[in-house]
Parts: structure tokens; C-alpha cells; sequence
């Protein structure tokens, strides 16, 4: 690995944690969105109870999505190498993502506009598609940060970084295992939340499903784990992190099946932090990218913003930071209650 180009300063380092506490916050709330998502034509037998597992997300997925938008705008301004580089050379995967996020965003807010059944199921499929297709992509894709993405210098340029690999050479087996994993992880999730969140029969198949996938989670997270401390890892943290992050999954496997739904659904989110940590703890200081090619090392120093940049944005992050956070726990409080098809109204006739 070639030498750093220099120590970074206070600002450069604060503002690489900011972007990665934005990504945890994104995975640990959107994902149990994207995992709910993927459940709703499996444990939603009658058109009541599938309203019952849109409705657990419906006042929440959007204002999660805003997370995901926070943290690639942070990383465009404070950041613009790193987020040039990205995007420029992961054009394809990013693209998916995007898709993926639009059908289920028009599966949620459409589903509802007609009451023909087909019409419903369509879109149920869409969210479950949409949901999948971008857990799958975002866990090839930091499986990807962690082995280290390989960039050199732009052919006549002496700052300019491009990804040098190809497009299939993304998908190697630690990577297409990261995509399954976390596909499984958000399942997991997901079930937890919506056993939190409902009664009745959705509760009780949520519960059920949890207790099945949450083995899944536990296996293929040691496995995915391990290999990535063997070989890609940082010392000693990681190790403790992965077996703290295990401790949460077989936690919450056994809450879960004790009916302990709320403990269920705080371990999960305690296993998905941890492992967020662990990737963003990996990706520094190089930022998830391999410079054994690069005349120039592409890291936190060379792919920063100018000090004056990186200081109004403080400045700003200081006053609607907590304004957001604010808001985000006032609506999670606000419909923190648990529902079934007792509160769901029947379809009313339109008139025509």
C-alpha cells in the first residue's frame, strides 16, 4: 500500500464519521423498510392483512429515504473525489439501486389508488422486488468497499481517480455472499419489526418467519463475518465488533422466540450497527478504495473538500441535524402503536 498523502485534519475526520453514522442510520432504519417490503405478498394472505404490513411502514419509509439522501449529499460536498470516483466507476450497480428505489416508492404510493385485487398485487410484487433488488446491490456493493475497490490516476491527470476494474469483477464470491446476507439480514429485521408492530395473525406468522430466517442471519453472518476478518480485517476491533454483532443476532433469535418482539427488534438493530461500524471502520482511511496502482493515493485527505468547504457545512450540520433527528423520533413515537385487520376499514365502493 502506498504511503498516505498526509494526516488528516480535525474537520476531515469528523465529517468521514458524520458520513458513516448517515449510512448506519440509513441500514438499521430502512432496513427493516426493505425487509417488511420484501414480506408483504408472503405474510399478507388477504388483502387486509396486507394493508396491516404496508401500514407499519407506510408514515415511516420516506423519511428513511431521506437518511440515504443526506449521506450522499454529505459525501458529494465534503468528499467530491470519493463520490466522483463512486459513481463514475459503479455507473451500472448505482443505476439498479435507483430502480429499485423507484418502483417501490410508486408501489407504496399507488397500491391504494384502485381497489381491483390485481391492481394491488401488482404493486405488492413491486415493493418486494424493489426492496430486494437494492438490499442485494447495497451488500455487493460494501462487501466491495471492504476488499477495496482498485483506482488509479485518470490517463493525463494528476488528481483524478478511476475505478479500474470491470463490471463483473464486482462480483466475486465474498461479494455476491454480502448481497445474500444482507437480503437476510433485512429479512430478519423486518420480521422483527413487523412482530413489534402488529396483532393477531400478521403477528403471529411474523414471529414465526423471524424464528426461521433468523437462523439463516445468524449462519451466514459468522460466515460472512469470519472471512472478512481473515481477509480483509482491522485487528483486534474487528473481531470484537463481529462477535458482538453475533452476540446480537442469536439475542435477538431467542427473544423472538420467547415473544420478546421489542428485545427482538433492538438486537437486530444492534447487529446491523455494529456491522456498519465494522465496514466503515475497514474503509478507513482509504475509503473503501485499493491505491496499490495510483501514483496518488485516492483517501480521506486527497478526496476532501477545502477546509472552508468542510467548515460551513459544520456550521450547518450544527443547527438542522437536530432538527431532523427531532422530527424522525416525534414520528416514530407518533405511530409507535401495534395494528391488525381490526383497524383496517373495509374497501368502500367509488362511485363512478
Amino acid at each position: 500500500m502506498l504511503p498516505l498523502a498526509a494526516e488528516p485534519s480535525t474537520l476531515q475526520v469528523v465529517w468521514y464519521v458524520l458520513i458513516a453514522v448517515l449510512w448506519i442510520g440509513y441500514l438499521v432504519l430502512e432496513g427493516f423498510d426493505y425487509g417488511v417490503g420484501m414480506l408483504i405478498p408472503f405474510l399478507g394472505k388477504t388483502e387486509k392483512e396486507r394493508r396491516v404490513i404496508v401500514n407499519t411502514v407506510g408514515p415511516l419509509w420516506d423519511g428513511n429515504e431521506v437518511w440515504l439522501l443526506t449521506a450522499g449529499g454529505a459525501t458529494f460536498a465534503a468528499f467530491p473525489g470519493w463520490y466522483a470516483t463512486l459513481f463514475s466507476g459503479l455507473y451500472v450497480p448505482f443505476f439498479l439501486i435507483l430502480v429499485g428505489l423507484i418502483i417501490r416508492g410508486v408501489a407504496f404510493e399507488y397500491r391504494a389508488k384502485h381497489p381491483d385485487a390485481r391492481w394491488r398485487n401488482t404493486f405488492d410484487w413491486m415493493a418486494a422486488t424493489g426492496s430486494f433488488v437494492v438490499s442485494l446491490v447495497f451488500g455487493v456493493g460494501f462487501a466491495n468497499f471492504i476488499i477495496g475497490m482498485p483506482v488509479a490516476l485518470a490517463e493525463g491527470s494528476q488528481h483524478l481517480h478511476v475505478f479500474t476494474g470491470g463490471f463483473w469483477s464486482l462480483f466475486s464470491p465474498f461479494a455476491l455472499l454480502g448481497g445474500v446476507v444482507l437480503v437476510v439480514l433485512f429479512l430478519f429485521h423486518g420480521a422483527n419489526f413487523l412482530a413489534l408492530k402488529t396483532k393477531g395473525v400478521v403477528h403471529d406468522r411474523a414471529e414465526a418467519f423471524s424464528g426461521k430466517v433468523g437462523l439463516v442471519a445468524i449462519v451466514g453472518g459468522a460466515i460472512y463475518l469470519v472471512w472478512a476478518n481473515l481477509a480483509y480485517g482491522w485487528g483486534i476491533v474487528g473481531w470484537l465488533l463481529t462477535v458482538l454483532a453475533a452476540v446480537g443476532l442469536i439475542a435477538s433469535w431467542l427473544a423472538i422466540r420467547q415473544g420478546r418482539d421489542g428485545w427482538a427488534f433492538a438486537a437486530t438493530t444492534v447487529a446491523i450497527l455494529l456491522v456498519a461500524v465494522w465496514i466503515f471502520g475497514r474503509m478507513w482511511p482509504n475509503l473503501g478504495f485499493d491505491n496499490s496502482a495510483a501514483a496518488v493515493p485516492l483517501d480521506r485527505v486527497t478526496a476532501a473538500s477545502t477546509e472552508l468547504t468542510l467548515t460551513i457545512m459544520t456550521g450547518a450540520a450544527v443547527v438542522f441535524v437536530p432538527i431532523v433527528l427531532a422530527y424522525q423520533a416525534w414520528s416514530i413515537w407518533i405511530f409507535r402503536k401495534r395494528i391488525s385487520t381490526k383497524n383496517i376499514p373495509d374497501d368502500v365502493a367509488v362511485a363512478a
